[in-house]
């Protein structure tokens, strides 16, 4: 059985004096334990909002989600997020940003500073355990975020677009380091993104998001060996595994920019 499962998943913003805006309608999908798995698709299809709804911050309105064949009822420390904007305290020193999640969970203080001690080092930062988010660079504090993220040891890794805002080279870099990280700790990753390129090397699946109401358009397996390196960009394989994404997601970004939406 799937270790996340959802299925036919719906929801609907109805803010106050507005219209009601459909975010998801009928998304599906599966997932397996320690499985990498990535999501693209326009903007605003409800992929970020998707994993909103697996971190437990929002109930779906239609279809049902479920964690280890629990339905999730909130949220819980077997969840994390990594976020696009960084969300560091810019008060506490790095490491004290890396501790975050085990003080709020009350672990004592030797035990957490040891904890977030070994993930500084395994995400590269040792030596700038004292420093603060302002004196980092932008992938230095995606750095700390990932750290962060992984200290309370969630089996399911959610990763809303974690590299959109870094520089290409760093972007690479921090894409390497993610799958080091991600092979020797065997999470469970959902990983968002807009970049295809990004999508084909990290995953083990990509999941093509239709254009909102997001629902899933088309599974695509990414049979690529692993580990992978920079060169594996570079060949048929590929490039080819990367125009299948595209023409599976042209469409959307056509439907798109002409501002309609799709039939459920």
């Amino acid at each position: 059985m799937a270790y996340i499962q959802a299925a036919d998943v719906g929801l609907t913003f109805r803010p106050a004096n507005r219209e009601a805006v459909p975010a998801l309608r009928g998304l599906s999908l599966e997932v397996a334990r320690g499985e990498f798995l990535s999501l693209v698709g326009p903007s605003g299809c409800g992929k970020s909002t998707f994993l909103n709804i697996l971190l437990g911050l929002l109930r779906p309105d239609a279809g049902e989600v479920r964690i280890g064949g629990r339905p999730i009822a909130g949220p819980a420390s077997d969840r994390a997020m990594v976020f696009q904007e960084f969300g560091l305290l810019p008060w506490r020193t790095v490491l004290a940003n890396v501790e975050l999640g085990l003080e709020l969970k009350g672990v004592p203080p030797a035990e957490r500073h040891a904890r977030a001690m070994d993930l500084v080092g395994l995400v590269g930062l040792r030596g700038f355990e004292r420093h603060y988010p302002h004196e980092l660079s932008g992938g230095m504090k995606q750095r700390v975020g990932l750290a962060r993220a992984l200290a309370t040891d969630p089996d399911v890794l959610l990763m809303d677009e974690p590299f959109a805002a870094l520089d290409a080279q760093t972007r690479d870099q921090m894409q390497a380091e993610l799958l080091q990280i991600w092979g020797q700790s065997k999470k469970t990753v959902i990983f968002v993104t807009h970049s295809i390129e990004e999508a084909a090397y990290l995953s083990d699946r990509v999941i093509v998001v239709s254009a909102r109401p997001g629902r899933t358009k088309d599974v695509i397996p990414v049979r690529l060996p692993r580990p992978r390196d920079y060169e594996m960009r570079l060949s048929p394989e590929f490039n080819e595994l990367r125009l299948r994404i595209w023409k599976a997601l042209k469409e959307e970004l056509a439907v798109t920019r002409v501002g309609d939406v799709p039939a459920a």
